[in-house]
């Protein structure tokens, strides 16, 4: 399986990627919208990109390329603990550093150790870690450190000066395996389905009707958030994770509750969750009640009651 992912090597998104292929067919792209394009070009097989983390939330970059384009769907997701160096060319005390480069997301989960150890530090933002790691190595850019992976030391052959930076030792960045559409996956009782809901028009109660669809079918949201449709101002999607797969009754049926009450309805893939925790359901929203449901509504419609 080629994998197109977020480079350059030495990314967090790259580990990831590692965990569905192998390094052989591996390809890095510079961009998330470049490494989903290159899926559906069919340039490669499928793209591994983030999507979400525990401290900074949902990539906005990620959603945004899904919900536009060409229907793509996630079949896989990995999460990954986050870890982050500061990484040096040359041997440095803390003092001398006056310039560090870094990704955003990587900045803000070491806010609190770069506030306490170089406070008069410049950050400076970079693509990526990887990407900031390798303009150190090349001279490339006019910074003293860099925040990235230990695994980008060892690609770009830098120093570790401070290992373990980041503010909480619990952060994980959740990365999906986003694929062009096709077969289903099976329902394995465990299973995250993503989707993106146009509103029709923004009127008082737009979001609790969509609300409605999952909460009368006993279907719960894991994330919910609105993005910007880039349209006009004011008009928003909303990016949503269930739990549930698009198999199960309950999920269907709130899926065609949205398609009436929705302009659109993006489905973007059932797939099985990360943590592998058993669905729970309350009474009336399993597939047994859903089936006796429908064969107690027959039997009324052929007077059999």
């Amino acid at each position: 399986m080629s994998l197109a992912y977020l480079g350059p090597q030495g990314t967090f998104s790259e580990s990831a990627a590692l965990a569905v292929a192998n390094q052989e067919t591996l390809y890095p792209y510079s961009t998330v919208d470049s490494a989903l394009d290159a899926v559906r070009r069919e340039r490669v097989s499928g793209a591994v990109v983030p999507i979400e983390n525990s401290v900074e939330g949902s990539v906005s970059a990620t959603l945004d390329a899904l919900a536009e384009g060409d229907s793509l769907v996630i079949s896989k997701e990995i999460v990954l603990p986050v870890r982050f160096a500061l990484l040096v060319k040359q041997q440095l005390q803390l003092d001398e550093i006056r310039q560090v480069s870094t990704h955003p997301h990587a900045q803000a989960q070491c806010r609190g150790w770069l506030a306490s150890h170089l406070p008069a530090a410049n950050i400076l933002p970079a693509a990526s870690t990887a990407e900031a790691a390798s303009s150190l190595q090349k001279g490339t850019s006019n910074t003293d450190a860099v925040i990235a992976s230990a695994r980008a030391a060892e690609i770009h052959n830098l120093k570790i000066l401070v290992d373990d930076i980041g503010d909480n030792r619990e952060a994980t960045t959740r990365f999906v395996l986003v694929t062009k559409p096709g077969k289903l996956s099976e329902v394995t009782g465990s299973d995250k389905t993503s989707l993106v809901l146009y509103m029709r028009d923004n009127h008082p109660g737009a979001l609790l009707e969509i609300l409605t669809e999952f909460a009368v079918r006993g279907v719960d949201l894991s994330r919910i958030e609105s993005r910007p449709t880039k349209k006009s101002l004011g008009d928003y999607t909303f990016s949503v994770d269930i739990i549930g797969h698009i198999n199960e009754a309950r999920v269907g049926e709130a899926l065609m509750g949205l398609h009436r009450v929705c302009a659109d309805v993006r489905f973007l893939g059932s797939y099985p969750r990360y943590e592998k925790v058993t669905t729970k359901m309350k009474q009336g929203s399993t597939e047994h009640d859903h089936l006796e449901a429908v064969n107690w509504l027959e039997r009324i419609r052929k007077g059999l009651h």
